[in-house]
């Protein structure tokens, strides 16, 4: 995975709010507070990995503007199988 300048910057600012949070979180554990902890730490970990790997904004415009235009301009494997399937049906 290759990032760019602002997904360096997304990435830092998610640090900075998840980092302190997973500290307190592990201090929670240290502490026999099992619950808390482990559920601060499920949290300071989603902060971090949601953003980079199920929200990017890149992959949700690409699949919003495929699912807007027409077959032929999609562009990828399946609009040339369906081009191809075309031009030999007719």
């Amino acid at each position: 995975m290759t990032l760019g300048l602002m997904d360096m910057i997304g990435l830092a600012a998610s640090l900075v709010f998840a980092l302190p949070l997973a500290n307190y979180a592990v201090l929670r554990l240290a502490a026999g507070e099992v619950a808390l902890g482990g559920g601060l730490l499920v949290v300071a970990v989603a902060m971090v990995v949601l953003p980079q790997y199920f929200l990017d904004p890149a992959r949700i415009l690409r699949g919003l503007i495929s699912g807007l235009l027409p077959r032929r301009l999609r562009g990828g494997e399946d609009s040339a199988a369906d081009a191809e399937r075309e031009s030999t049906e007719r």
